[in-house]
């Protein structure tokens, strides 16, 4: 097993122990374990062979027996038989978002529910709101949410959803049938979310029925839907649905644009050939639009593409990027050649909303720090939580000078690799828009991430009064995830977004994208607005580990869908310059 395979095994033990009604202290110890084996930055494997996992914080003589366990074979005695001693439906409902395993505990053990179907039923007859805790409201909610877990169900996360990607496209490149190789559809896109995720190939026609084939006994793959001689639909690791489809070199441009959508960009593209050159386009080329019995498959497209910038030359049009192709304004902007020049990841020098010890992050902030610049970044900001996020361990006062005093000391000795750490915190945005520290502790740290954690079910109107008062500080420097989203978890809590970039414009406040994959918010529909009143973008990966400072470049994906160019972005400044936008010496 991986890494995170055996992460998740642990994460749900520990979640199974919880529906059992286990002392809390040990359900914590095995999805700290989770988090912890998640992160690790040596090869599981090595640590399995040397016996060293019980140098790691938090793993015991027993939960490292167990990670050998699952490692060497692949599964876990405890966890087959703590799955066996539960009705399989309750882990299920724990898809329900905000339905957790007290409240499933609780409807399993009064009215023997132990099923979405059942739930849903026991609300509906009002048996949920007789029990003690839950109410009208709660049961509403619960109807709410399993309607949102059955919308969410065939969705899947862009970064879990390139895990199991990335291997076969390597594969697909590798085979020596395969000309060209793509990505396509909405992951090409870089959409927050996936359905499924398309490969596209060109090889020769006596080619296609071989790489097929092999394509449907590669590893990862768990069941094949569908098998022909050009196409094949298969299911991946974690249920996501992959569709390969194989064409001649000559049409692979064609098909790639096709294949990557949008739906509403195709169509303008259609539209915009049979104004322009009266052709039909389509996957196969360019075809006369009065054609009816003969088609550019048969025949061959009327105008020869290799690529897809070609194509778009015919339409008299620049190149518009896959993640713009929304039907968003680009097809106007490619014909007035006013598209912007969208960030790279290598335009990224440095990161802001980060986590360490001192909070409820993994790894130490030098830790961090030197992973930072093994990225090739030039600073790196630490914003661990403020005092009154507690279960997080969350800083008092006291403790952010101490921490300010470990900045400082790891700023010297960074000092001669050209390296700085900005000290910052993850300030919450408490009830009325007040904030978790006085002015004067505040005016310690280099930066303010601004955030709401606690108290969502406010409507619109405080919501957004709320957050825009904490906005109005002097101090606030960005505002962190600013709809408190979790994608296929939870809906952003209700905020008015277009006043609160409003504000953030008149008061020159930064507006993060939280590249955390379970968040991409601000949500990129949004960010065309807010470059045009001028609000600036700062990428945060909200790292608790190292690893997860990987996830810079999922933000490049959802800033480059904003239209965002390098100019947008703050943390594409140089360490001086970005430290006077900082406001700090």
């Amino acid at each position: 097993m991986t890494k995170a395979e055996i992460a998740g095994v642990l994460e749900e033990i520990g979640t199974l122990l919880d529906l059992k009604g286990e002392n809390p202290f040990r359900v914590r110890a095995y999805l700290n374990a989770a988090r912890t084996v998640d992160g690790l930055q040596e090869d599981i494997g090595k640590l399995v062979a040397e016996n060293r996992l019980t140098e790691i914080k938090g793993i015991g003589k027993d939960l490292a027996a167990k990670i050998v366990e699952l490692h060497t074979t692949g599964k876990l005695k405890f966890h087959e038989e703590l799955r066996a001693s539960l009705p399989p439906g309750l882990l299920e409902m724990l898809r329900i978002p905000g339905f957790g395993p007290k409240r499933a505990k609780a409807v399993y053990e009064k009215l023997k529910v132990d099923s979405i179907e059942k739930l849903e039923a026991a609300c509906k007859a009002g048996k949920v709101a007789a029990l003690d805790g839950f109410g009208e409201k709660s049961q509403q909610k619960i109807l709410e949410g399993i309607t949102l877990a059955r919308q969410f169900s065939s969705r899947h996360h862009y970064h879990k959803a390139r895990a199991v990607a990335d291997p076969i496209l390597e594969a697909l490149r590798d085979h020596p049938g395969v000309i060209r190789c793509s990505l396509a559809g909405s992951i090409r896109r870089c959409r927050e979310t996936i359905g499924d995720i398309d490969f596209l190939v060109s090889a020769k026609a006596k080619d296609a029925p071989g790489i097929i084939e092999d394509f449907v006994t590669m590893p990862g793959i768990i069941n094949v839907s569908a098998k022909g001689e050009t196409k094949a639909s298969v299911v991946l690791k974690g249920g996501v649905q992959a569709d390969l489809r194989v064409v001649a070199d000559d049409q692979f441009a064609f098909a790639l644009n096709y294949f990557t959508g949008s739906k509403e960009h195709n169509i303008a593209m259609r539209a915009r050939a049979l104004r322009l050159k009266n052709l039909s386009l389509n996957e196969y080329g360019f075809s006369p639009a009065k054609e009816k019995e003969k088609s550019a498959k048969e025949l061959g497209s009327t105008i020869k593409c290799k690529t897809e910038e070609e194509i778009y030359r015919a339409l008299e049009l620049d190149y518009v990027p896959p993640e713009l192709r929304e039907d968003m304004g680009e097809i106007a902007a490619a014909e007035a050649g006013t598209l912007p020049k969208l960030v790279e990841l290598e335009n990224l020098r440095g990161t802001f909303h980060n986590h360490s010890t001192w909070s409820d992050g993994l790894e130490s902030i030098e830790a961090m720090a030197h992973a930072a610049l093994d990225l090739g970044l030039e600073y790196f900001g630490i914003a661990d939580h403020s005092k009154s996020e507690f279960q997080a361990h969350g800083l008092d006062e006291k403790r952010v000078r101490q921490q300010a005093d470990e900045v400082k000391r790891l700023n010297e000795k960074f000092a001669g690799e050209g390296f700085r750490i900005f000290f910052g915190t993850e300030c919450d945005i408490l009830a009325e828009g007040r904030l978790d520290f006085d002015d004067k502790t505040l005016e310690l740290f280099d930066y303010v991430v601004a955030s709401v954690h606690q108290g969502f079910t406010k409507d619109t109107d405080k919501m957004t009064q709320r957050i825009c008062k904490a906005l109005e500080h002097p101090a606030v420097t960005m505002l962190g995830h600013p709809t408190g989203r979790l994608l296929l978890e939870r809906e952003p809590y209700a905020v008015d977004m277009n006043a609160v970039i409003e504000t953030a414009a008149k008061h020159k406040k930064i507006i993060e994208i939280n590249a955390h994959p379970y968040r991409l918010d601000m949500d990129w529909r949004l960010w065309k607005r807010a470059k045009e009143l001028g609000v600036k973008c700062a990428i945060n990966p909200d790292a608790h580990n190292i690893p997860d400072l990987q996830y810079l470049a999922v933000g490049i994906g959802i800033a480059r869908k904003g239209w965002l160019e390098r100019k947008d972005i703050i943390n594409c400044l140089p360490v001086k310059e970005v430290a006077k936008v900082l406001n700090r010496k």
